[in-house]
């Protein structure tokens, strides 16, 4: 089905719907490497005003990618809900803005009808809203997950402490996630990017932080963030694995390229399961995800970058995750060309990831070629702290020395809490206080008190 728009004398004209989506993309230079995005600032406009007018029942019956071809299409469609749709079924695209928009759309009302939305309808209507819109939609629906902690709650945002090194050196990994954990964080998770995926590495690195938590009793949870089939043979030797890694994208092709399919991270989630180790919950998968992905896999199909990224969202929620983040400017200018395209794209990734039911996060970062700097980091990291973020990254020094980008510190946590009034995970809050790193308002306390833990603990791991 073909769309046309009118701008005074000027008609556009838009082949099909994955067209129009592109069209009405706001700027970035993925789709333009493409070849798919507006050939001018009016085009873009022409295109909005026609996605206003599409039908939310169209994107069930037009689907962007084959049924046929792709595994991704036949799981949005297949686990579609008629019921939980029925609310929103009459709505147009620029209706739904609206109606998420209104003082009557509350959290009740969002997560109503979660799975009623398919990854398109939310793509298409967060093109048509300002930052500000996607903020205050994302903001009301909060997502809650549960391992060994509550993540997500009102309020709350958590950190992944990323201890990550060159060479996978325990002690140097150990004295970086002892400094996170004295700023007060890795409530979300101790989360290592390997150097490489060699079984027994990643086996000794799941070992060391488990001792750790054993003997401190810090209620949080580990992952090594290799490829899935790793995590799967680390656990049949008898590795003690919390959750299980992978990154994922929006079509069979993209996610065929990480070597994945999606019988293969079902075979992951059940022996996740099988392993018992979460305490307050069984949320055990952790995905990352990107907006580019797709694109850098010529696994596209001609849809635009950011409505690829928002279907790899039904495939993370399709396996319960406890955590799912966007590394939103890792992959480089080539597909977010500079601190504004960053912006938009966290925000829209937060937003379509939530009103999905998605437990999102945000990787708030950059390559040291775009054009961007540490200045657009802190903007949206303040912007998605409003916005009701699950969880960000602490880097030591916002500057991660094994995969090279910058991303965000644990004195940034530590900003935008203060800022925001936002709290830790409850449970990981009562340790930190317990272990007086922090006060019963949540503000760390003198490097005196915390001297004991930081050298009873440099002590136990060998470290100077």
């Amino acid at each position: 089905m073909s769309y046309t728009e009118s701008i005074g004398s000027r008609t556009y004209r838009f082949a099909d719907l994955k067209t129009l989506l592109a069209k009405a993309s706001p700027q970035r230079s993925g789709d333009q490497l493409a070849s798919i995005a507006a050939a001018s600032e009016e085009e873009r406009v022409a295109a909005k005003m026609a996605l206003a007018e599409v039908p939310l029942r169209t994107f069930l019956n037009e689907p962007l990618i084959p049924y046929e071809t792709d595994e991704v299409t036949r799981l949005i469609i297949d686990d579609h809900s008629p019921a939980a749709f029925a609310e929103i079924s009459h709505l147009t695209v620029g209706d739904f803005r609206n109606w998420l928009l209104s003082t009557t759309s509350d959290t009740d009302a969002l997560t109503r009808i979660t799975e009623g939305l398919t990854p398109e309808m939310v793509a298409a209507v967060s093109k048509l809203m300002r930052n500000q819109d996607l903020i205050t939609a994302a903001r009301k629906r909060p997502v809650i997950t549960r391992f060994r902690n509550t993540v997500g709650l009102p309020g709350r945002m958590s950190v992944r402490l990323q201890p990550n090194h060159p060479t996978d050196d325990v002690k140097g990994i150990a004295a970086s996630m002892l400094d996170g954990l004295m700023y007060g964080c890795g409530d979300a998770l101790i989360g290592i990017n390997p150097a490489s995926d060699n079984l027994a590495a990643i086996t000794k690195l799941l070992q060391m932080i488990d001792d750790f938590r054993q003997r401190y009793q810090v209620p949080t949870q580990s992952c090594v963030l290799t490829h899935v089939t790793s995590t799967i043979a680390a656990m049949e030797k008898g590795a003690p694995v919390d959750l299980v890694f992978q990154s994922i994208a929006g079509t069979e092709k993209a996610n065929a390229s990480f070597g994945i399919s999606l019988a293969l991270l079902q075979e992951a989630y059940e022996a996740g399961l099988s392993l018992q180790r979460g305490t307050v919950g069984s949320n055990l998968m952790y995905f990352e995800t990107g907006q580019g992905s797709a694109l850098s896999a010529d696994a596209h199909f001609g849809v635009d970058q950011q409505t690829c990224e928002a279907r790899a969202y039904a495939v993370a929620r399709k396996f319960k995750p406890f955590l799912v983040n966007t590394v939103v400017g890792f992959i480089g200018p080539e597909y977010l060309y500079d601190g504004k395209q960053i912006t938009r794209a966290g925000l829209e990734d937060h937003f379509c990831g939530k009103l999905l039911g998605v437990p999102m996060g945000c990787d708030i970062c950059y390559t040291n070629h775009a054009e961007a700097d540490q200045d657009d980091m802190d903007n949206l990291l303040t912007l998605l702290g409003v916005a009701g973020i699950n969880f960000i990254m602490g880097v030591p020094g916002a500057d991660d020395v094994m995969l090279n980008y910058q991303s965000t510190s644990f004195h940034d946590a530590l900003y935008v809490r203060d800022v925001l009034g936002l709290r830790r995970a409850p449970e990981f809050e009562e340790w930190l206080e317990s272990m007086q790193i922090i006060d019963a308002r949540g503000a760390l306390i003198g490097a005196s008190a915390r001297q004991p833990l930081l050298e009873g603990a440099r002590d136990w791991m060998g470290i100077a």
